[in-house]
């Protein structure tokens, strides 16, 4: 087979360039050593690029089944190289052995005829099938160099500036089509922008005729409502005259009526005088009647025989409808606000003989409901002590309780500590104190219960909100 490889123990004795001529055609474009004189070398041809890169491809895919002694020094390195940077990184130092190195050349050839196959065996006759790809025609002939191996080259690299040339045809024809194709389309645009236009123009005109009409209205109103304004400006005028007229007669009244305050001014201050000679003789009627009713009561009780009672009317209430103070505390009630000011409570308090009945749990669980029911009752009880100390009023706490309590600290002086029965609630056990007292004496109820406070008023006591009396021990 032409361009086999030689033996090792033959290459000594083998020119070089012989055996790169191995095919044996004195027109293979190298010149037998024996041919007499200094070889007339042909310089190398001008592959084509991708001829070029084919060359190195193949090279680089058959460099590693090489032996390791028939690999160039400078290749060694490059035949350890990954397969994809192989060619890559490689290329110069491969086609600068693949010129140099006529013996590396032959041995990269045998094995690149042998992956070729018949397309290889083809080349090395020196022709190339009319459907094989020139460019892997034109690298083989560069390898095998057979007769003719110069005109596969540039047949090669014609027909790859054909096949660049037909590409740039090809792309010159797309990018013509595109552009007919965008000023097709621009055409179809500019007439549909121009339909687009021709109706505008038409809606302009048909507005500019509605404006042409309203503006022949508007100019027809505008006379009309001048001729209104001459005729309004005449009215005016004459409104005028007569607001004059009723301004004079007006000014004129105001001091016919300035001088009649003047008058009842006079009038007032003598009868202020009058009324104040007579309230002072009204004052000392009231006293003397009072101080009659005074001393009449007095003698009514020594008639009597009436003694000072040391029980109140609540002391029988909590004697007949209250038992020991139980722990458990009641479910909430549904709240209802009255009043909460403090100044209120203050003013009922001052009466005489007042009786401050409060709902215990619903104060302390209103004010400081974070605490214990011990400490909640403890805190409330103290300060409606300083109360009952302030005013000397009867004070009365009401609990809810259902079991037997034991080691209940003392209740302040002038403090009544009560607790519920079981079966009976605090707002029962309120109900039936207001009920106890005699009428006409002030009893104040403290609490946020509507029930409770819509059932003492109907019985003649004062209902108020948890929040007064929590103000009025905040204050104290």
């Amino acid at each position: 087979m032409p361009l086999t490889e030689p033996h090792d123990d033959h290459l000594p004795q083998e020119d070089p360039v012989a055996v790169d001529g191995a095919v044996g055609d004195p027109d293979n474009g190298d010149t037998p050593a024996d041919s007499g004189g200094d070889p007339a070398v042909e310089p190398e041809p001008t592959l084509p690029e991708p001829v070029r890169q084919r060359i190195v491809a193949l090279t680089a895919t058959v460099l590693p089944t090489l032996p390791a002694d028939e690999v160039p020094v400078p290749l060694r390195r490059v035949a350890k190289f990954a397969p994809n940077r192989r060619a890559r990184l490689g290329a110069p130092a491969i086609a600068a052995q693949l010129t140099a190195d006529p013996l590396f050349r032959q041995r990269v050839t045998a094995r690149v005829l042998a992956d070729a196959g018949d397309l290889g065996a083809a080349v090395v006759e020196g022709t190339a099938p009319a459907a094989a790809d020139p460019v892997e025609v034109a690298a083989l002939a560069y390898l095998a160099r057979p007769r003719g191996w110069r005109e596969l080259i540039d047949a090669s690299g014609a027909a790859v500036r054909a096949e660049a040339d037909s590409a740039v045809v090809a792309e010159l024809v797309r990018e013509a089509e595109q552009r007919a194709t965008r000023a097709e389309h621009d055409r179809a645009v500019a007439r549909v922008e121009a339909e687009k236009l021709r109706d505008e123009l038409a809606r302009v005109r048909e507005e500019l005729g509605q404006l042409r009409e309203e503006s022949r209205q508007l100019a027809r109103t505008l006379r009309e409502t001048q001729t209104r304004e001459r005729k309004a400006t005449e009215l005016l005028a004459t409104e005028r005259g007569r607001a004059a007229r009723a301004s004079a007669d007006v000014d004129a009244e105001l001091r016919r009526a300035r001088a009649r305050l003047a008058e009842a001014e006079a009038a007032a201050g003598v009868a202020r005088a009058s009324a104040k000679e007579a309230r002072s003789v009204d004052d000392a009627r009231l006293w003397l009647l009072l101080e009659t009713i005074g001393q009449a009561a007095v003698g009514l009780r020594r008639e009597l025989a009436l003694d000072p009672v040391d029980k109140l009317p609540a002391d029988f209430v909590a004697d007949a409808f209250a038992e020991q103070p139980g722990t458990a505390p009641a479910g909430p009630a549904a709240r209802a606000r009255d009043t909460d000011d403090p100044a209120r409570l203050d003013q009922l308090l001052a009466l005489p003989r007042a009786h401050l009945v409060v709902d215990g749990y619903n104060v302390t669980k209103r004010g400081f409901g974070e605490m214990s029911l011990e400490q909640q009752r403890k805190r409330l009880i103290t300060g409606l002590g300083g109360i009952a100390a302030q005013t000397g009023d009867e004070v009365t706490v009401v609990f809810d309780g259902a079991e037997r309590m034991h080691g209940l600290p003392p209740a302040p002086r002038g403090v009544r500590v009560l607790f519920s029965r079981k079966g009976e609630t605090a707002d029962e056990l309120i109900r039936r104190l207001v009920r106890a007292e005699p009428a006409g004496r002030p009893v104040v109820v403290i609490s946020s219960d509507r029930e409770v406070a819509d059932g003492v008023r109907r019985h003649g006591a004062y209902p108020l909100g948890a929040d007064s009396l929590l103000r009025r021990l905040a204050r104290s």
